[in-house]
């Protein structure tokens, strides 16, 4: 005998006529969830969940059966959980000066679960501007991330200016990592996402950068040639 169940021209032709029962439809967690969505859409003028309030969905919850209830408070859990990740997000997204006074509870209480990066710096060294400029675009770029700056002789007095520029990345209080001097950033030369991908291996950001920027590969025999025209032209100055 042939299965009702299965889909052919005979069987539609049948259901049709009302000969054999219309096809049993399997119903998924995917399903529900729509049913869901489009029940409550029904009852508050078309409006999804995700555009609704707690309150709203609150309000609708007592007008769903047990497994839409189920459901219905899984999205109100993750809808709090989204609420307070934007709201901690939106503390974020500059680069904030501080004094040695702010120290304390910009850095070391910062907060459960958050990243702090403070740059150490003094105007007037071009890799500290630098810095700044890259660091203004990156904490744009990752407002989970609290990113702070601080003149040297105003939060560290006696730093020596040979440790400029400075990064101290914190962890709940915790020092976590600390790039130290010009060389440690390869002078004037780095790039922002070279610093991306410095502060990502430390933890402070989540880079989509798969692997760490390749560095620009300079002709040295072009810049010899270059290098030795100039100095023979001083030369022949000279003479």
């Amino acid at each position: 005998m042939q299965d009702p169940n299965e889909d052919t021209e005979w069987n539609d032709v049948l259901r049709a006529r009302g000969v054999i029962p219309p096809k049993e439809v399997e119903v998924n967690e995917e399903d529900i969830v729509n049913m869901v969505e489009q029940s409550i859409e029904d009852k508050s003028q078309g409006r999804s969940l995700d555009e609704m309030t707690l309150q709203e969905l609150d309000e609708n919850e007592d007008s769903v059966d047990e497994e839409e209830e189920r459901l219905f408070e899984e999205y109100r859990r993750k809808r709090i959980e989204e609420l307070h990740e934007a709201q901690r997000k939106a503390n974020y997204g500059s680069v904030v000066e501080i004094s040695k006074a702010d120290w304390v509870t910009q850095v070391n209480e910062a907060g459960s679960g958050v990243w702090v990066v403070i740059h150490i710096y003094k105007q007037g060294i071009p890799l500290c501007t630098l810095l700044n400029q890259y660091l203004s675009i990156l904490a744009r770029k990752f407002p989970a991330t609290k990113f702070l700056k601080s003149v040297s002789t105003v939060c560290i007095p006696n730093y020596p200016d040979k440790n400029l520029p400075t990064i101290f990345i914190y962890y709940e209080s915790d020092l976590k990592k600390q790039f130290v001097g010009p060389l440690v950033f390869g002078g004037t030369n780095i790039k922002q996402d070279e610093l991306e991908w410095m502060l990502s291996q430390a933890g402070a950001v989540k880079t989509e950068l798969e692997a760490p920027p390749k560095k620009e590969i300079k002709d040295v025999m072009n810049i010899a040639i270059r290098q030795s025209a100039i100095n023979q032209g001083d030369s022949d100055d000279d003479d």
